[in-house]
């Protein structure tokens, strides 16, 4: 064997030796009529590479999967990527962008989305084989996209499917509108960020010069301010909004504002009045307790305007720009019908939102941005900003902070100078993950799921238990989502990605209704392309059924019927008069990408076809994911599955947490803290990764220290390898745990069983830091310390059995170690597995034991383990004394049992050889100057007063001890100090805390050490 596993030159060629072997293939390993148990990798982008998230969900699921593997199930653990509809397109454009190539609308859809596919088969594989890098043992022959041939035909089957159900429909809401992209986009892609910001407050005045007295009272109920009052005082964030506001909205139990509930106000720099309403939305306490209702710009004020029947009005175009005067109609006729609407005359839901633009001419086409400067300038012009004394002391950054907008009134030398009432206050801003913009939200058509229609079975099968998803907290997070659905807005306005697949064609009005032959209408006819007659079916040539049979009945022939590009195109067509032409016009949205990845389980699998893959491995056994996504995909699977297939797509869900910093922090590329995988396989292994990320359990900080002593644990193994085979311990097939006589080797062979045990007790509880952990202590502890030591004396026994027996059982005691290691550390294992002997089979497809606590010897295990307390507490002693390591010490044996006398007298060369103890004798009482030892069924002591200058060791703790007490204090005082905890990094003031724990345990050894000094003396 090598000195050291080369983690570099050894794990590439391990990998390919398993792949091109079929090792990772469906079925590979399966026992004759084996269950099946299958794993559906959450599909990563495929644009993405390789983060920490990535390599951890990857590691849990090949611990699953190999160690199902070597059990002889019928796995399959199924790979693929997701299409990542506004990821690729943006990096495509960007490329297009780089390389001076025309954009993507100059060279019109079919020539961008070339592009696209282009850049899929020379960049799509750079995830697949970073994956490969961590040991994923997946299927690759398998592997599926969601933008695959057959796995686009599912994606649009179901939306057919379900749009004939009326589980899908085309609707008006408000979502979250990236300017950037110009598309809708999920919440889970937009970062709420801390930002500095203002909060404006301004007069609303009320209609018709109305007045109202208005009071204010402390928690006593006395009279604090009492004035009268022509308006009424909102605040806001964003006074852009404004323009469109519908409605001034108080609690219901505010009294300041009861006496004009119901009245109308003029909108500050708009020809209209809007009411005032009661909504249990404001809170009463903060700002003016009034709050301005933009329904079409806001989502809290979207679900007022729909509680109260308050019209929406959409002010921004898809830049993020204040609408032009190309959209809708022009401002005094948007004006006219606002006011109709406000006073009841026509109702909102007769007028298509984008038809009213009540943007004042002043501000169309302005950016959103450029605007809210205009428009605070100009309502303070007006002098409807609230103001206020300047206060004294002010300090000029502020007061110019207080004035954006305007300046304020001159005032005399007697009396404060008043400016804007401008709050300096930090606010949250939504961003889009990707174009870093700042999202708007807005009024737009887009395509839902009625998910309140196929919600129910996605509760029912988790309260039944059918799926069960752990931790139990995690499960009430999948409940609060579903109990509280929305509907799904699975619509985007991208080019990359399945097209809806929905057809329009113009209504047809008759002008001349009598006119009828063979029972077709045969008169004139007008087109209404506003609102259109839509089609929907998988592909052009069942719509084109569709539409002829539709249109036929309007003197239309099938041969005039055919595909416009767009929908200018279709709408500028004039050949409709005399029949000879009519253009269709497809939906040009793409469906959101987790609609797609909703289907994931069935899809990959062939569905809707009943391939063997589907018939075997659907349902699929096992999820895991991360938190953050248990809404955005695995409820949306559930439900998806069980409304196309009426079957649930896995039995289990778990869900891990996210991957930190070492000081808990969550990783980001703005803070530095990012560790990259790939880095940490360079330098440290995947194994030593993998072991890291899986020993974690829920407390998932990752740093290089950690890294370090996972290595040195493979270290540690490779070593108790090369020391079996240097003393000539050979695998025997024929080897039977149950024979061995020796009791060391009864007691290395129980420990191991139990080591099964707790392994396969916490893999099938998903408890991974447990199985790692137990395997941890089991081959570093019982294996390659103990036993290794232990076993040293019996290869040079004069007795010949002992030795072979001995040789026999360490070999495979190692070889258990490698196949209960394999599914956490699988290169490394591999590696050894090969280097010991020739196998008939790779490590991969070893088979997983099988034997219980029949292999545990009860005597043995008793002995071995008094043995090994006793010299672990002569270790101990000599460590807190600071006795000479070379040194060996006489030990007294004062009482013990028989049992522990059997112990002593079978191990004693042990006890003294591992513990550096000269010479055991037995005495009635311990000497002056001895440390006491206390074990199981007796009690030995060690004199010391002759072996360590007790004046100087007392010296010199003490001196340790006000080293640290001084330190403490230090620490303790920062930590104290609010400024520091407020301003340093939160990566310092973690730190300081953590040394605080680790002085606290120093500081706790010390004095024992202390006190063993005062009993010697």
């Amino acid at each position: 064997m090598e000195k050291n596993f080369d983690a570099a030159a050894c794990e590439t060629a391990i990998y390919e030796k398993w792949e091109t072997s079929g090792a990772f293939k469906a079925g590979a390993n399966a026992k004759p009529g084996a269950e099946t148990f299958s794993i559906m990798m959450p599909p990563p982008n495929v644009t993405g590479s390789l983060h920490i998230g990535h390599a951890f969900n990857g590691t849990l699921q090949d611990i699953l999967i190999r160690w199902k593997r070597m059990q002889g199930f019928d796995t399959l653990w199924q790979p693929g990527q997701d299409h990542a509809g506004i990821a690729t397109q943006m990096v495509v454009e960007r490329q297009l962008a780089e390389a001076g190539e025309p954009g993507r609308k100059e060279m019109g859809r079919e020539a961008f989305l070339e592009k696209v596919w282009e850049w899929k088969e020379q960049s799509g594989d750079t995830i697949i084989n970073q994956l490969k890098r961590i040991g994923a043992s997946c299927d690759w022959s398998r592997n599926r996209f969601t933008m695959d041939e057959g796995f686009h035909d599912a994606v649009l089957k179901v939306f057919v499917e379900m749009y004939n159900k009326g589980q899908i429909y085309k609707g008006n809401r408000l979502v979250n509108w990236d300017p950037k992209f110009e598309t809708a986009i999920s919440d889970l892609e937009v970062e709420n960020i801390e930002v500095d910001g203002h909060m404006w407050h301004f007069k609303y005045p009320l209609a018709d010069g109305e007045t109202y007295e208005y009071v204010e009272k402390d928690e006593d109920g006395n009279i604090t301010l009492c004035e009268t009052r022509d308006y009424i005082s909102i605040a806001t964030t964003r006074p852009e909004t404004m323009l469109g506001d519908g409605a001034v909205a108080v609690h219901p139990s505010d009294e300041r504002y009861k006496p004009i509930v119901g009245k109308m106000v003029h909108l500050p720099l708009c020809d209209r009045l809007i009411p005032i309403i009661t909504d249990e939305y404001p809170d009463p306490d903060f700002g003016s307790g009034a709050v301005k209702i933009t329904g079409a710009h806001d989502f809290n004020d979207y679900a007022v305007a729909k509680r109260n029947g308050i019209p929406m009005y959409p002010l921004m175009d898809t830049t993020g720009h204040m609408r032009g005067n190309d959209s809708g109609l022009h401002y005094s006729a948007s004006v006219k019908i606002a006011q109709e609407i406000a006073a009841g005359e026509k109702q909102f839901h007769d007028v298509h939102t984008l038809l009213v633009n009540l943007v004042p001419e002043a501000y169309r086409g302005m950016d959103r941005f450029v605007c809210r400067k205009a428009v605070v300038k100009d309502i303070t012009a007006l002098g409807l900003a609230v103001m206020v004394p300047e206060m004294v002391g002010e300090s000029p950054t502020l007061q110019d902070d207080r004035r954006v907008g305007g300046s304020a009134p001159a005032a005399s030398p007697s009396t404060p100078r008043m400016i804007p009432y401008v709050e300096n206050k930090k606010i949250m801003q939504p961003f889009g993950d990707r174009s870093k913009v700042v999202i708007e939200p807005m009024l737009t058509d887009q395509w839902y799921v009625d998910t309140k229609q196929i919600v129910q079975p996605a509760i029912d099968a988790v309260k039944s238990d059918e799926v069960t998803i752990m931790p139990e907290s995690d499960r009430k997070v999948y409940f609060h989502w579903l109990e509280n659905i929305e509907p799904w807005c699975i619509s985007r306005q991208l080019w990359w990605g399945h097209q809806i697949p929905v057809w329009y064609g113009p209504r047809i009005h008759r002008n001349e209704p009598d006119l009828l032959l063979d029972g077709k209408y045969s008169g004139s006819i007008g087109l209404d392309y506003g609102n259109p007659e839509p089609f929907c079916a998988s592909n052009w040539e069942q719509v084109y059924e569709m539409a002829a049979k539709h249109y036929s009945s309007f003197g239309f022939q099938p041969e005039s019927i055919s595909e416009a590009d767009d929908f200018e195109a279709a709408r500028k067509n004039d050949k409709f008069k005399d029949r000879s032409q009519l253009l269709l016009w497809r939906d040009p949205d793409v469906l959101d990408t987790w609609f797609s990845s909703g289907l994931w389980p069935i899809g990959t699998l062939g569905w809707p076809e009943e391939t063997p893959e589907f018939q075997k491995y659907f349902p699929t056994s096992t999820l895991i994911t991360g938190f953050d996504i248990i809404f955005f995909w695995v409820a949306r699977m559930i439900m998806m599955q069980l409304a196309v297939v009426n079957k649930v797509p896995f039995d289990t869900v778990y869900v891990h947490a996210l991957v930190r910093d070492e000081f808990g922090k969550k990783m980001s590329k703005s803070t530095g803290n990012v560790i990259d995988p790939l880095e940490m396989i360079d330098e440290f292994g995947t194994d030593a990764l993998r072991f890291t990320l899986s020993a974690m359990g829920r407390d998932l900080k990752l740093s290089k220290s950690r890294l370090t002593g996972y290595r040195n644990f493979g270290t540690k193994l490779w070593n108790a390898a090369r020391f079996a085979e240097m003393n000539e311990c050979k695998p025997s097939d024929d080897f039977d745990p149950l024979s061995v006589t020796q009791t060391v080797n009864k007691w290395i062979v129980g420990e191991t069983a139990r080591a099964l045990e707790t392994t396969n007790k916490a893999l099938e509880n998903y408890r991974f830091s447990d199985a790692s952990m137990g395997l941890y202590a089991h081959v570093w502890g019982k294996v390659c310390d103990w036993y290794v030591e232990f076993a040293k004396p019996m290869f040079k026994s004069d007795d010949p059995a002992v030795v072979a027996e001995t040789r026999a059982t360490m070999a495979w005691a190692i070889d258990q170690c490698l196949i209960m290691l394999h599914p956490i550390m699988p290169y490394i294992t591999e590696q050894l597995w090969g280097d010991i002997a020739e196998r008939p089979k790779m490590l991969i497809h070893a088979d997983w034991p099988t034997y219980g606590d029949n292999l545990i010897d009860e005597a043995a295990d008793a002995e071995m383990n008094w043995v090994i307390g006793l010299i672990e507490n002569i270790r101990s002693i000599r460590a807190e004394m600071r006795v000479n390591a070379g040194a060996k010490i006489p030990m007294i044996q004062l009482d013990l049992s028989l049992a522990g006398q059997a112990a002593l007298k079978g191990n004693s060369l042990l006890i003294r050889r591992l513990a550096r103890v000269s010479d055991i004798s037995s005495a009635a009482n311990a000497p002056k100057g001895a440390v006491t030892i206390t074990v199981e069924g007796g009690t030995f002591c060690l004199p010391l007063a002759d072996v360590i200058d007790l004046d100087a060791e007392k010296a010199r703790l003490n001196k340790a001890l006000e080293k640290l007490a001084k330190e403490a204090v230090g620490i303790k005082g920062k930590l104290a100090n609010e400024k520091f905890v407020a301003k340093a990094p939160a990566a310092v003031v973690e730190e300081n805390r953590a040394r605080l724990v680790v002085l606290d345990e120093e500081v706790n050894n010390l004095n024992v050490a202390m006190q063993r000094l005062a009993d010697l003396g």
